[in-house]
């Protein structure tokens, strides 16, 4: 079971809930659901939000979920639509040298992200 798996079935537990009840939840069946959580299938990236609303969890509990999603994750689709062909282009490089990271170039692209991002919040406030 990934990370994810071990996420969703702590919260069906912690609820009272059998698989059957999160998979309506989430519009699949019992089996989809227990594909994605054992890694057979890709996760759905709208489940983070569909999970959060629907089991009205804390913020901490939104970033565990992001994180068992990040670790359990095999791909990961971006949406270009809007973004400029600069964008389009800088995403096309990352993910041909993402394999050759290394712990340094994380940490840096860590920080300009979290930097971008508190910036926005910033605008946006």
């Amino acid at each position: 079971m990934n990370e994810f798996g071990k996420f969703t079935r702590k919260l069906r537990i912690d609820r009272g809930e059998l698989l059957k009840d999160m998979s309506c939840k989430l519009k699949v069946s019992p089996a989809y659901l227990s594909a994605v959580e054992i890694g057979k299938r890709n996760i759905p990236q709208d489940w983070i939000d569909i999970l959060s609303k629907a089991y009205l969890l804390t913020t901490k509990q939104i970033n565990e979920l992001k994180q068992a999603y990040a670790q359990s994750c095999n791909e990961i689709k971006l949406n270009m639509k809007g973004a400029t062909n600069e964008q389009k282009n800088l995403a096309i490089e990352f993910m041909e040298g993402f394999a050759r990271l290394d712990e340094k170039d994380i940490h840096e692209l860590s920080k300009i992200l979290a930097k971008s991002k508190n910036t926005r919040r910033n605008v946006n406030d």
